[in-house]
């Protein structure tokens, strides 16, 4: 089934908080808020995978400490880590955070992705398919507790019993889910079920219109409508004011952002200002709501000032 595309092109930041201090971090969502983009994502892990030396705030933390730091921007995870809470408190705690920024919290929720930050912690990974039925049996309960004043649940890995969440969150029926992957086994299903946003991840650019049809066919299956569900692109950006700065730009996100997982060259956002937004408007045409970018300078330099001032003026 065919997507009209938005009326307005949504493009939120993704700046992981590896190796930053919070007054750094607190100082970039503020300039991202100031540039008047609309998100702000993090990352959840205990640390940052491959690099333990480096410090990582926890992630729910830094957001609930940011949110109450900012007034306008929307703020969340790609994506908190099902394992790390149980799902009752987390969905406690996106109340609380919703309630306290007025409305301004955004869910990302995932299995976990790194198996040994767990076996380090003692905390269950488990297989894919574990992992899934758990996320699953958790976005239930999330969904439920934010849209119910007292909430029962029994399943295979989760049990409560007339559970209150009170006060409700700000943004009703309740905040909006993402859910990122490209599994057409595990993860696509849950996104029919359950998302409001299905997140492509930077490994999945490639392919994500053939996913897109495999995810049409699963709502076909649950009877829900496909065009309820936003697409959403998580990519590196690598935008620069002129062909010469671009080249330069260029081997540098590569270097650092390299291979099919970041798919910076098959998949990524590279280009000039005016480049970039004829991309764009491609990309929105062929169905994509939501632009999440991490740009290649971690923010450091021109890149968002580049977005703001000559991406999204041209941008309806």
């Amino acid at each position: 089934m065919g997507r009209s595309p938005p009326m307005t092109t949504d493009i939120g930041i993704y700046l992981p908080q590896v190796s930053r201090s919070y007054p750094e971090i607190l100082a970039q969502a503020r300039r991202v808020e100031q540039l008047g983009f609309r998100s702000f994502w993090l990352y959840d892990h205990l640390y940052t995978p491959a690099v333990p030396d480096r410090s990582s705030l926890e992630g729910w933390t830094l957001a609930t400490a940011l949110l109450g730091a900012t007034t306008t921007l929307r703020i969340g995870h790609l994506v908190l880590n099902n394992n790390l809470r149980h799902p009752s408190l987390l969905a406690k705690m996106i109340a609380t955070a919703d309630v306290i920024s007025e409305g301004r919290v955004e869910i990302g929720l995932g299995s976990g992705s790194y198996p040994l930050e767990h076996e380090q912690a003692g905390i269950e990974f488990g297989s894919l398919a574990h992992r899934s039925s758990r996320l699953g049996e958790a976005l239930a309960i999330i969904d439920g507790m934010l849209t119910h004043e007292v909430y029962d649940f029994a399943g295979e890995h989760y049990r409560l019993e007339g559970l209150p969440c009170l006060p409700a969150p700000v943004q009703q029926p309740r905040p909006p889910v993402h859910i990122g992957g490209i599994s057409e086994r595990y993860t696509l299903p849950l996104v029919a079920q359950f998302a409001d946003v299905w997140n492509v991840p930077t490994y999945g650019l490639t392919e994500w219109e053939t996913k897109a049809k495999a995810l049409d066919a699963c709502c076909e299956l649950i009877g829900r409508d496909p065009q309820l569900i936003r697409r959403s692109h998580q990519a590196v950006l690598v935008l620069a004011a002129d062909d010469t700065a671009l080249a330069a730009a260029r081997q540098r996100a590569e270097r650092h952002y390299p291979g099919p997982g970041w798919n910076v060259e098959a998949g990524g956002y590279v280009g000039t200002p005016d480049a970039l937004v004829d991309h764009l408007g491609t990309m929105r045409e062929r169905g994509i709501d939501q632009f999440i970018f991490l740009p290649f300078d971690r923010g450091d330099g021109d890149v968002l000032d580049l977005l703001a001032e000559d991406v999204s003026p041209q941008l309806s």
